[in-house]
């Protein structure tokens, strides 16, 4: 007799990044009083609709060695760590978390944890073990982050270096029982040099390849990714096709955390500069020297826009052509294919939606809602559709040996 499984559709939580609106409480309130900031960004979160936030840590303006006017988007402290983060700042925002009903998914610095100067990079380190810390006393199991790359070595030499360089911070995670989530951004912008990859941490080849190093040195457990969609389309890659890749190595588990953003390739800009993006003229530098004016160095960047355009999901028109050729991310599949070859806890993978869609970076609370609230109620239906999918196909059908109709789209197809 067959027995019957039960319908029983598993969703992911839904959160988004609080570097979508950097001023929500005004500096002049904040500064002096920077929990404040998280308070009402949890309020906000409860007024999109959102399950959790991942909260943007990073130094402050009067701290930072990258000029505002320098970068592609506008990083936000939301967590204001110029004071240490104690049990007393602690009891406030997990009150405000209690009140909401939002939760904090993990916390971010996203900084580049492998600069080639010494005392920048301890600078750096220094600020994420603060990050690690309010972690630890917010509850909170994760950071996530970059490697980054040391500009004056090799690809090969960034190996070593990460060994000798980055472990540590693993150790640091690993002694306060927290796993640190690296995002894959080759962050092409970061530097007026010619190097389009400046985080090394892009590709699933090289998550491997770092994986080993960390299990070498014990603390793989530590290490895992925290993927965003938008930079594989970048690279020309699919997430179906990297997700069997990961599967077929073994690595399904190394993804722990998902950014919820796309990319909207240009055909036109692929034609002229191909997928290493433009690396001449660009405007950052003057001449045979880098510019020394701080705004000419975001030109950097036309080595990613001159090709591309960040989407926030939901507000990119639904092009499956687009899909089958990864000029944009095919959301439906994207949450199946996770369901399907990665080993993960669905219902503990929180979506970040991350706002990075230059024309709709609107920096006043009233205008943002509603286009955040959107992208937010979008995702969550892509991912209950693609859970109603996969219980049905995978749970449903199979335990009565019904077959599921047609191909689907497939791995490593071209």
């Amino acid at each position: 007799m067959t027995t019957p499984s039960p319908y029983e559709p598993t969703y992911m939580p839904v959160g988004v990044l609080t570097a979508a609106l950097q001023e929500l409480t005004p500096r002049e309130q904040r500064d002096p009083d920077p929990d404040l900031a998280v308070e009402e960004w949890l309020a906000f979160a409860k007024e999109l609709g959102a399950d959790c936030i991942e909260l943007s840590a990073a130094l402050h303006p009067s701290l930072a060695d990258v000029p505002a006017e320098a970068m592609l988007d506008p990083v936000a402290n939301t967590l204001d760590l110029r004071d240490p983060f104690d049990e007393q700042r602690a009891k406030r925002v997990l009150a405000a978390i209690d009140e909401t009903g939002v939760d904090i998914a993990d916390v971010a610095y996203f900084d580049d944890m492998l600069h080639e100067d010494p005392a920048i990079r301890r600078k750096k380190h220094d600020f994420m073990l603060r990050v690690m810390d309010t972690a630890v006393l917010l509850g909170v199991s994760a950071v996530t982050g970059f490697v980054g790359r040391n500009q004056s070595r090799s690809m090969d030499q960034n190996l070593i270096d990460f060994e000798e360089g980055f472990v540590p911070l693993l150790q640091a995670a690993k002694d306060r029982g927290l796993s640190y989530r690296v995002e894959q951004c080759p962050m092409p912008g970061w530097t007026p040099g010619d190097n389009f990859h400046n985080n090394i941490a892009y590709t699933p080849a090289m998550w491997i390849a770092l994986h080993r190093i960390c299990e070498r040195n014990g603390v793989g457990d530590q290490f895992r990714i925290h993927y965003d969609p938008s930079h594989s389309i970048l690279m020309g890659q699919d997430t179906r096709s990297m997700f069997q890749y990961l599967a077929d190595e073994g690595y399904g588990f190394i993804i722990a955390g998902m950014h919820v953003k796309g990319q909207v390739v240009d055909a036109k800009g692929v034609s002229a500069w191909g997928y290493g993006g433009q690396t001449v003229q660009r405007g950052d530098w003057d001449g045979d020297e880098i510019s020394s004016n701080p705004a000419d160095l975001a030109n950097a960047w036309k080595k990613q826009t001159v090709l591309c355009e960040h989407e926030l999901p939901g507000t990119a028109r639904h092009d499956p052509l687009a899909y089958l050729q990864n000029r944009t991310v095919d959301w439906l599949d994207h949450q199946l294919a996770a369901r399907e070859l990665l080993d993960v806890d669905v219902a503990s993978m929180p979506l970040i939606v991350e706002h990075e869609y230059p024309k709709a970076r609107v920096q006043d609370k009233d205008l943002l809602q509603p286009i955040l609230a959107g992208s937010i109620d979008f995702t969550r239906h892509i991912d209950r559709a693609a859970a109603a999918m996969y219980a049905l196909q995978h749970e449903v059908l199979a335990a009565q040996g019904i077959p599921v109709q047609g191909v689907g789209r497939e791995a490593f197809r071209s």
